[in-house]
């Protein structure tokens, strides 16, 4: 019996897989048997925040470096590749990821019509247009750093440098 992640991939995008997203053999054949991501607004929100821009389908290979994000971040200095690319669950790329979820038009800013179209699609059902209006003003107001009511990805990098560390 033939994995379900082999007839979606190569041996060599498998390897390269396992490799950048941190997953094993037996992980991306469960995940491949749900591969499946439902044609909603969320979904259209999904696919634009965390694939390329152009492609209009999601691949397996995509859906798992995506996926790849989300894993803890590990300190065991063994599973570094110092050679190697930054790891996609590392707190920067997941900073960046986190910030395209918001990044509607791709300026790398956050502005406040932005944030309230996410906060909608998100908890509309829950919360007042006056209550989901006034989160996006504090957010935008405590956030904004150049006084353009907008928040930028550079701004976030370095605000969780100093937070973080």
């Amino acid at each position: 019996v033939g994995s379900q992640a082999s007839t979606l991939l190569r041996n060599e995008e498998l390897e390269e897989i396992k490799k950048e997203a941190g997953l094993s053999h037996s992980q991306i054949t469960h995940l491949c048997s749900r591969f499946e991501l439902t044609i909603n607004s969320v979904g259209n929100w999904i696919i634009n925040a965390f694939f390329p821009e152009g492609e209009d389908q999601v691949n397996f290979r995509g859906f798992l470096q995506t996926l790849a994000h989300f894993p803890t971040i590990e300190d065991n200095e063994k599973s570094k590749d110092v050679n190697g690319p930054e790891p996609l669950n590392s707190r920067s790329n997941k900073l960046r990821f986190a910030f395209r979820l918001y990044d509607l038009d791709k300026e790398n800013k956050i502005s406040r019509d932005e944030l309230l179209k996410v906060l909608c699609m998100m908890v509309r059902v829950h919360i007042s247009d006056e209550q989901l209006g006034s989160i996006a003003d504090r957010t935008i107001q405590e956030a904004d750093q150049h006084g353009d009511s907008a928040i930028y990805l550079s701004q976030t990098l370095k605000w969780s440098i100093r937070f973080l560390h």
